[in-house]
């Protein structure tokens, strides 16, 4: 189990780092060809202004953290809902990189299982103040 949380927290830690810092220094070459749908839903994240570059320091941030293994469990859980759009993403609008959402949310799922522990005070049925 520690050596598949070790696994799971290095390949998830890479992927985000690598994929975020490539938003701002552009290394990785690829060729957008998106139309219709695609098209639209990348452009209207990109014209908010904020978003894309909010969503990536978060991916540089949660990476770093989990490369380093510090604050695994909370970054774990900020980086679930990124791991599930870009799931979502590549099965429902570009099914050809499904393989990419599956590389997000599988290790991010198994890292949720792995830090269940540390989730016990988030899932309270009524919180008393």
């Amino acid at each position: 189990m520690k050596t598949a949380t070790i696994i799971s927290r290095i390949i998830l830690g890479f992927i985000y780092l690598v994929f975020g810092l490539d938003y701002y220094f552009h290394f990785i070459p690829y060729e957008p060809h998106h139309t219709g749908k695609v098209l639209a839903f990348k452009e209207g994240l990109k014209g908010v202004g904020y978003f894309y570059p909010m969503i990536k320091s978060i991916q540089i941030a949660g990476g770093i953290s989990l490369l380093i293994n510090r604050y695994v469990p909370f970054f774990a859980v900020v980086l679930f809902p990124i791991s599930v759009n870009v799931f979502l993403y590549h099965t429902i609008l570009v099914p050809s990189g499904w393989l990419m959402g599956v590389l997000l949310l599988v290790p991010n799922l198994f890292l949720g299982y792995a830090y269940r522990k540390y989730y016990n005070g988030m899932f309270v049925k009524r919180p008393l103040v």
